[in-house]
């Protein structure tokens, strides 16, 4: 289980997920039940990312759920499964204060720098300085940091496109609006 709803059971409580989200090395559909919905979200290399999951017991069984850092990275990766900017930035607002530095610079290893920047950015932004550090002390130095969008464009109609707002020489982010949280 991952992203809103695994935020949500990590004490995420500004956002209750509306469906129940899974993350899988599996293509599959949407299961619909009544009101109820079950979505999957792909990852190629599940394996790279096992030591972000927790067995929890629940009624039934055992379930994996995506740890706290596990959680944030997810969010930021699959920003279309997250509810957009605004969501993100409120998830990690509640969670940022049980997030374990060290976890989040092994598991971020895992995915792609991209994902790292936007939320070395966010972090930055919301001042949570240690969990930022630890996210930069992972990027390359070897090279230039390629620029990237914070949030990836929607549509690109020519004309339309809104200016920068920042252009972050740290994280090398694009920001075309100000990320805020709800409180």
């Amino acid at each position: 289980m991952g992203l809103l709803k695994a935020a949500e059971l990590r004490g995420a409580t500004h956002q209750a997920g509306m469906e129940f989200q899974v993350v899988t090395d599996k293509r599959l559909p949407t299961i619909r039940a009544g009101r109820a919905a079950i979505t999957f979200h792909y990852r190629k290399d599940m394996a790279s990312v096992s030591a972000g999951s927790e067995d929890r017991k629940i009624d039934t069984g055992r379930m994996k759920i995506s740890s706290v850092e596990q959680t944030v990275l997810d969010l930021v990766h699959y920003p279309h499964a997250a509810g957009g900017l605004v969501n993100i930035a409120t998830v990690i607002g509640d969670l940022a204060k049980r997030i374990a530095t060290a976890k989040l610079a092994t598991l971020s290893a895992a995915f792609e720098r991209s994902v790292i920047q936007r939320l070395g950015y966010l972090l930055d932004r919301f001042a949570y300085p240690e969990l930022s550090e630890a996210l930069h002390t992972v990027l390359p130095k070897d090279s230039a940091l390629p620029w990237t969008e914070l949030e990836r464009p929607k549509v690109a109609i020519a004309g339309l496109a809104l200016e920068p707002i920042e252009r972050n020489a740290r994280w090398h982010v694009i920001a075309r609006r100000v990320p805020e949280r709800d409180e």
